[in-house]
């Protein structure tokens, strides 16, 4: 459980670290670039360390990977071999840094608007995506209780944005939805890669991940023309190593504790760690209205898990 506990307490961190950059108007994109500059770069280290990617491999025939892409992915036969794992990683790794930067961007902007609190949970709902797309695709159906839990998620966005004092919905609140999307399109990509490549190629497609959303988060940064300050870098650097080392700590807890465990504790676990670190750190109040929006999604999330 240490590993867990190690997961939640970065995940956790996140939130909390852009909640002060926003408090202080620090550079919103130059702290995402140097967070992700971060990541990639220790991702890069440990391929180094791992050496996955042999010489040979990095010449792969460009037939070869469309004949195993409708083998693998269109007729769902099997796996990608090592050559053709080494590119699916570099491509999905290419979409994912483009959800990853706009989930991070969203991010801020909801931990400034909504709370570190509310931001940390509609973060956590992005699972209900690739979990659609599952059942869409591979017709992974849920059981009954993870569709009681999808029916308590949605009723928790709704909940958000009503006003029971007008009786009325109130003002559509984009940026937690757009957290939500963003959020889940990231977590899909990594399913898409689990899902035909092998895992000894995680570390690749991490990289490739970061290293993407480096890059436009950098040309971002660059078009704001913003004056970056010595604070934003080391916010960025405070935020880029938790952001990794949450799906790190994740991975290692999974090898020691149950899947039907560890997910639900790392995603409620994370959700009273933001809730509680908000209320401690920065002195947020919740309404009861959000106060029972996070307790619907905690409860939802440990039902989508079972």
């Amino acid at each position: 459980m240490t590993w867990l506990f190690l997961a939640i307490i970065c995940s956790s961190s996140i939130a909390l670290i852009f909640k002060y950059s926003e408090n202080n108007n620090m550079n919103r994109y130059a702290v995402t670039s140097i967070n992700y500059l971060t990541a990639f770069v220790v991702s890069f280290i440990m391929i180094i360390i791992k050496n996955p990617v042999k010489l040979e491999e990095l010449h792969i025939n460009i037939s070869s990977f469309q004949k195993e892409f409708v083998k693998v992915v269109l007729q769902s036969n099997g796996s990608f071999a090592e050559g053709t794992s080494l590119m699916w990683a570099t491509v999905l790794g290419l979409a994912s840094g483009l959800f990853f930067f706009l989930s991070f961007v969203y991010y801020q902007k909801s931990v400034r608007d909504n709370g570190a609190a509310l931001s940390g949970t509609f973060g956590k709902l992005g699972i209900l995506i690739p979990m659609i797309f599952s059942i869409i695709i591979w017709k992974e159906v849920p059981t009954g209780l993870q569709w009681l839990g999808i029916g308590i998620a949605l009723f928790s966005i709704i909940l958000v944005n009503i006003s029971f004092k007008k009786n009325t919905i109130s003002k559509f609140n984009g940026t937690l939805i757009w957290l939500f999307i963003f959020g889940g399109m990231a977590e899909f990509q990594n399913k898409l890669f689990q899902k035909y490549a092998l895992i000894d190629f995680k570390d690749v497609f991490l990289f490739f991940t970061f290293f993407t959303a480096f890059f436009f988060s950098l040309y971002f940064t660059i078009k704001s023309k913003r004056k970056i300050r010595g604070a934003d870098i080391f916010t960025g650097l405070l935020v880029g190593i938790p952001n990794l080392f949450s799906s790190y700590f994740l991975i290692m807890a999974l090898s020691s504790v149950a899947t039907s465990i560890a997910f639900p504790v790392y995603s409620a676990g994370s959700i009273i760690f933001i809730s509680l670190g908000g209320v401690a750190f920065y002195k947020e109040k919740l309404s009861n209205k959000n106060k029972g929006a996070i307790l619907l999604v905690i409860f939802a999330l440990i039902l989508i898990n079972i």
